[in-house]
């Protein structure tokens, strides 16, 4: 008897999550957002990952 293989269900992928806003005012945010510009026009999409990484992280510190 001949075994029967059967593809998986298909894999269902969301929107990539919105760039994280900085926070009003704070010049670390403000920063991190020019980076963020920079590396997005050289293509560097693991920079803008780690920039937006960072963003979050930071938005909400004492001092921002």
């Amino acid at each position: 008897m001949a075994s029967q293989t059967t593809m998986s269900p298909p894999v269902h992928l969301t929107l990539p999550a919105e760039a994280p806003r900085p926070a009003p005012g704070c010049d670390v945010c403000a920063a991190l957002v020019r980076q963020r510009s920079e590396a997005y026009r050289q293509g560097d999409r693991s920079a803008v990952s780690d920039c937006n990484v960072e963003i979050a992280a930071h938005r909400g510190r004492d001092g921002c």
